[in-house]
């Protein structure tokens, strides 16, 4: 049996959410964005943006070159993620947890990077598992120097809005310990671009 004071309070709710509903605002189209073009969206000022970022650019040649490359600078690391043939471990996107620990470098391909900011747009197919570039020690993105877009806006025009991705600038940093910087907090402590 409902009381006479639940009534009320249903009949109360009714009608508070049907004056909501009559006085709802006529929809309209979003805004459109101007694009707003850079004064310099150079190789250059890609480098220089990452460099603030705390990431690194190695400029190589081609694919070769980036696995002599790896093989040298990263000689002492054992656990490598990566479609090249530098790889020691097999990822996919069922990789489970415990296997993903413990990556010391994951080396993948990026779609673009923005001249900007030094983000770098990277999109799920090429992560091999979307944990990946956050729970790897150090990270290496390869990239086409080719595919450096000017600005965000250029950026967000390239994605494919079905498509899971993410922006990637510079290594993980929080500043939020004692307002002290500090580089690898919850992510790769180490971000190199391969700019080939």
């Amino acid at each position: 049996m409902v009381s006479a004071k639940s009534k009320h309070k249903m009949n109360s709710r009714l009608q508070i959410l049907s004056k909501i509903q009559t006085n709802k605002p006529a929809q309209i189209s979003l805004p459109s964005i101007p694009f707003f073009e850079a004064n310099d969206g150079s190789e250059l000022q890609f480098k220089k943006a990452l460099s603030l970022m705390s990431g690194t650019v190695k400029e190589l040649n081609d694919y070769k070159t980036i696995q002599s490359f790896i093989q040298n600078e990263y000689s002492h690391l054992t656990r490598i993620a990566s479609r090249l043939p530098v790889s020691t471990v097999d990822i996919n996107p069922n990789t489970n947890i415990q296997t993903l620990d413990g990556i010391e470098l994951a080396v993948i391909e990026a779609q673009f990077g923005v001249a900007e900011n030094g983000a770098i747009w990277i999109e799920e197919k090429d992560m091999l598992h979307r944990a990946l570039p956050f729970i790897t020690q150090h990270l290496a993105i390869i990239l086409n120097r080719k595919n450096i877009v000017a600005t965000m806006h250029e950026a967000y025009g390239k994605t494919e809005p079905t498509e899971y991705g993410v922006f990637i600038a510079g290594p993980s940093k929080t500043a939020d310990i004692e307002q002290s910087l500090v580089i690898g907090a919850h992510g790769a402590r180490t971000l190199t671009v391969l700019l080939i």
